[in-house]
């Protein structure tokens, strides 16, 4: 009897201590999984600058007066004359 009592006592200090390891080791995972979703947060937020500097510099780049300018320069590109100008009324 005093034997079965004894494997008890072992049985639960080592379940005790198990546990124990068991809910250090969850912690450790816990706060490395949150330490990575930190990292992805503001890797997330420096892809939303840039997304938005991005943006911004397109509208920048694709303004109708820049888009005219750069035909004029680049492409020899000019608004026709009034003399120059043919409209074309269909039959309706």
């Amino acid at each position: 009897m005093r034997r079965l009592g004894s494997s008890v006592i072992l049985l639960l200090g080592l379940s005790v201590i198990l546990s124990g390891v068991a809910v250090v080791y969850a912690k450790y995972l816990t706060r490395a999984e949150f330490i990575e979703l930190q990292e992805l947060r503001a890797e997330r937020d420096a892809l939303a600058v840039e997304w938005g500097w991005l943006r911004l510099e397109e509208a920048t780049l694709t303004t109708h007066a820049r888009v005219e300018e750069l035909a004029r320069r680049n492409l020899d590109m000019y608004l026709p004359h009034r003399r120059d100008i043919r409209l074309i009324w269909g039959d309706n």
